[in-house]
């Protein structure tokens, strides 16, 4: 099946985008740069982007530097928290970018996802191990 209309680039500004989510009331659009896992001094952070009622993207704004580590796979829960992988395990922040918390997990994290009946499971993928821990927030979205 042939997709219609053309393939439009949104923006070129990433070095390496890797993982996007878009916040619970779908104005902002976070878009993971992982630039560090290609050059030491690359970018290891993740932007948020305003979404216009057209569609495009405006303005943008770096939210959260991953350290230690980059980000790869994260993920929005209902609350607009940030969830993402890092060197040390996952990191919470804020819609505004500030650390909430870690989950330290033994290995490299590469990706994390919401599960279970009622959305409140984060299921994180590591280098060589899934994990899996209940949260008191649920995730946000479509599974």
């Amino acid at each position: 099946m042939a997709a219609s209309g053309a393939l439009t680039v949104t923006t070129g500004d990433l070095v390496k985008p890797n993982g996007l989510a878009f916040s619970p009331d779908e104005h902002l659009l976070y878009i993971a740069d992982s630039g560090a896992s290609h050059d030491p001094s690359g970018p290891h952070h993740i932007v948020a982007y305003t979404v216009g009622s057209n569609g495009r993207l405006g303005d943008h704004h770096v939210v959260a530097e991953v350290e230690p580590g980059i980000p790869d796979g994260f993920r929005i829960d209902v609350e607009g928290n940030i969830w993402t992988s890092a060197r040390d395990g996952v990191h919470c922040y804020s819609a505004e970018g500030e650390l909430l918390g870690r989950i330290r997990v033994p290995e490299i994290v590469a990706n994390v996802c919401f599960g279970g009946p009622h959305k409140s499971r984060l299921f994180i993928a590591a280098t060589t191990s899934l994990y899996a821990i209940f949260l008191g927030v649920r995730g946000e979205g479509s599974p």
